[in-house]
C-alpha cells in the first residue's frame, strides 16, 4: 500500500495505473474550492473511472468520486458531525459490499456538503439529514459520505484540529468517541474487506 498526499508541494506523481485500487480520503476543504491537489485527484479519478479501476471514497473522497463523475457537489441543508444512523436503500441491502452491514447502523459523520448522484450511479443509503451517503459506479467505484474508518483517537484528534475548530464550536459539546466505536470497526473490518476483494 503507497500513502500519497497530493497537498504537499514537491509529491511526486503517483503512478495510478499500476495501482490495484484507488482510495481517496477525507477533509475539511471542499471540492468547490478548486485547489490544484484536489483538481488533480479530480483528473486521477476521471481515469480511473476510465479504466474501470477499483475506487474507494469516503466523505470528501465520495464527493471527488461524484464531481468526477459529474454530478454536482454543494452545502448540505445541514451539517452531520456525529454518530447518525444509515439506512441502507433495497440497493445498497443487496449490494456486494454495503450488504454486509445491517439494514440501519449507526456510523461516524464529519461532512457539511454533500452531492447529486452521478448518472448511472447506484443510490445504497441514505440518512435523515443526508439523502446521498452511499452510491456505486458500475461494479467497483464507491463513494461512502459516511467514516467507517475513525477510531477514538482519531475522532478526538479531529476535534482538536484548527481546521475544525468552527465546526467544533457548533456542537452541544463533545462527541463521545467511543459510542459505537467497537461496532463501527467490525462494520469497516466486513465492508472494507469486502472491497479489497474487488482488486
Amino acid at each position: 500500500m503507497e500513502c500519497v498526499d497530493l497537498y504537499r508541494k514537491g509529491q511526486a506523481d503517483p503512478i495510478w495505473a499500476a495501482a490495484d485500487g484507488l482510495i481517496f480520503m477525507g477533509g475539511p476543504m471542499s471540492v468547490n474550492e478548486g485547489l490544484p491537489y484536489l483538481e488533480a485527484e479530480l483528473a486521477i479519478l476521471r481515469r480511473s473511472l476510465d479504466y474501470d479501476q477499483p475506487v474507494l471514497g469516503v466523505c470528501l473522497g465520495s464527493q471527488l468520486l461524484a464531481r468526477a463523475a459529474g454530478a454536482r457537489v454543494y452545502a448540505n441543508g445541514r451539517k452531520e458531525i456525529g454518530w447518525y444512523d444509515v439506512t441502507l436503500t433495497p440497493a445498497g441491502e443487496m449490494d456486494p459490499l454495503l450488504g454486509e452491514l445491517n439494514p440501519r447502523e449507526s456510523v461516524f459523520h464529519w461532512h457539511g456538503e454533500t452531492f447529486d448522484l452521478p448518472a448511472g450511479a447506484e443510490w445504497l443509503a441514505c440518512s435523515d439529514a443526508c439523502r446521498n451517503q452511499a452510491f456505486r459506479l458500475g461494479t467497483n467505484a464507491y463513494g461512502l459520505q459516511f467514516h467507517l474508518e475513525v477510531t477514538p483517537a482519531m475522532i478526538e484528534d479531529w476535534q482538536r484540529q484548527d481546521a475544525n475548530c468552527g465546526d467544533v464550536r457548533e456542537l452541544d459539546g463533545p462527541l463521545d468517541a467511543h459510542r459505537d466505536a467497537a461496532h463501527l470497526a467490525e462494520c469497516a473490518g466486513r465492508v472494507f474487506g469486502r472491497w479489497a476483494a474487488l482488486l
